[in-house]
């Protein structure tokens, strides 16, 4: 599920998972460690993470490979 507040994009673990092909349990241990950005808690079991940062933190992956 994709949300937007405010002109910003917010993705579901699912969709986080599935873009990097990583479990949940990695997705939580990298951003845990600080190697991901961390997600928003939008509730007690509702987490959520800004694509923008997503997408910085691939630009980060990139600009260190070069």
């Amino acid at each position: 599920m994709n949300t937007k507040t405010h002109d910003e994009a917010f993705l579901s673990v699912k969709k986080v998972e599935k873009r990097y092909g990583i479990s949940d349990s990695t997705l939580y241990e990298w951003s845990k460690r600080g190697m991901f950005p961390k997600p928003y808690k939008l509730g007690p079991k509702l987490s959520r993470w800004k694509l923008s940062e997503l997408e910085a933190w691939e630009q980060e992956g990139r600009e260190g490979e070069a």
